[in-house]
């Protein structure tokens, strides 16, 4: 199929996240993170070495940003360490700022500027320092906020002479839902009144966080990363549209509800009152705080049903596609993937919410790639056509939101390479670039070939 067209100056990249990458988990200085401590549980035994070591970009990430320039990328999105920068998750006389962990991203972004590869910063991205978690809960503790935005504001004040692309939060969805309420990520929680607690004071440190940055740096581009899902009944059902809508409010427009209007949808408060966390007055004007973009990570839509027994919510939410042909756009991507779902989304953004600058900070997926070898075991080449498939519709999708009037500025694949994917260690790969965990050998996988070409073949240059 032809290489879909994007405008001039359009951000063709690839992300990651500090904790999935780089690896010198207890090195210079750095301290605990919620993640160090959640994947070091029994359970997780055999993920240890990618939680520890990841794809020690912390030690060289040369090769990686060798890579993005092979691909012809022109930004990359990745992620502070929290614990790298201040170990207690805190500044102030006690509580030092650790000089080693802020060299390390002073040296990844001049080498990011020197390759002409734009830097987009992520500040939290889930990794919440242990020693914060002991203090406050983290982001349970309305005190996280202000932590958080001590902290943002000692990393922009190193890297903001060079970083103008700063993402305050990634995820504030996720982090909520299986950090707090599912206890299926870090930091293991299983408590349901945890979640809107978690959920208003990330927008919270996200609004003061804007502040902070538009004080120190002028002319930063601002934003914040959600994840997003367009939501479908499994059944086409009254009761089933109606769970739907109310699965919508839930994981989607709470959040951009917050951001962009200053209020959380009133028929969600109505049925799960009980939940309501305390906001106080003046809450809403710090989240509300003007931004610059929107980040938007999109992988599949998500499917609800009515369930009566489940209090309050009386709908359950889940991943998988239903049986039938209405959901699957393309034989060879199957069930799951659902390109047009991005393009849903982008024009809903467009019509209800005043059409912000959009990136699309996360997309991609796991595949089985099929990795060729030499006689002495170097990669000669890794074929994923799945992946190159799945690139091709979705970013045929988005081409194809900007053409009908979506303000869509940036694309960044998840992720750059394979790395250590939370939960699942070294078991999902999504990366462009096949990593041999054993001896760090990398090779670019065919979709990483065809996004450069992609990028290679844009008319508007």
């Amino acid at each position: 199929m032809p290489y879909p067209q994007f405008p001039k100056d359009f951000y063709f990249g690839a992300a990651t996240a500090a904790f999935q990458i780089e690896g010198g988990w207890n090195e210079d200085g750095k301290g605990l993170s919620t993640w160090d401590t959640f994947m070091h549980a029994p359970r997780y035994t055999q993920h240890l070495r990618a939680a520890e070591f990841a794809v020690d970009a912390y030690h060289n990430f040369q090769i990686d940003l060798d890579l993005m320039v092979e691909m012809k990328q022109n930004a990359y999105r990745f992620s502070i360490a929290w614990a790298r920068v201040l170990p207690e998750g805190r500044v102030g006389l006690v509580h030092k700022v650790n000089a080693k962990g802020l060299d390390y991203y002073n040296r990844l972004v001049d080498a990011l500027l020197e390759k002409g590869i734009t830097p987009f910063v992520t500040i939290f991205h889930w990794d919440m320092p242990q020693a914060l978690e002991d203090v406050c809960g983290g982001f349970i503790g309305r005190d996280g906020a202000t932590y958080y935005a001590d902290y943002a504001e000692v990393v922009v004040k190193a890297l903001g002479d060079r970083v103008k692309y700063w993402i305050t939060l990634n995820e504030p969805w996720e982090h909520a839902m299986f950090g707090h309420f599912l206890g299926e990520h870090a930091p293991g929680k299983r408590n349901p009144w945890a979640y809107f607690r978690v959920a208003h004071h990330e927008l919270l440190a996200h609004g003061l966080a804007v502040e902070r940055i538009r004080a120190l740096v002028p002319d930063a581009q601002v934003g914040i990363t959600l994840s997003q899902f367009p939501v479908y009944p499994t059944k086409d059902t009254p009761k089933n549209r109606a769970a739907a809508h109310f699965a919508d409010l839930f994981v989607n427009r709470f959040y951009l509800d917050g951001l962009y209007r200053g209020v959380y949808p009133e028929s969600l408060w109505k049925r799960l009152w009980p939940f309501t966390p305390p906001i106080r007055p003046g809450d809403m004007d710090v989240i509300t705080r003007p931004t610059d973009f929107l980040g938007v990570n999109y992988y599949s839509p998500m499917f609800a049903y009515h369930d009566w027994r489940i209090p309050f919510f009386q709908a359950w939410i889940e991943r998988t596609t239903p049986p039938g042909t209405e959901y699957i756009e393309d034989e060879i991507l199957g069930a799951g993937p659902y390109p047009v779902g991005i393009y849903e989304l982008a024009t809903r953004y467009r019509d209800e919410y005043g059409n912000p600058a959009v990136y699309i900070t996360e997309n991609g997926t796991k595949a089985d790639d099929q990795v060729e070898q030499d006689a002495e075991g170097h990669i000669t080449r890794v074929r994923d056509p799945y992946r190159q498939r799945y690139l091709e519709l979705y970013l045929a999708q988005l081409a194809r939101a900007i053409r009908d009037g979506a303000d869509i500025r940036g694309y960044f694949v998840w992720s750059l390479m394979d790395l250590n994917e939370w939960v699942f260690g070294y078991t999902y790969p999504m990366g462009l670039i096949y990593v041999d965990h054993e001896t760090q050998e990398r090779a670019t996988k065919d979709s990483g070939y065809w996004y450069r070409d992609l990028i290679e073949h844009q008319v508007a240059k």
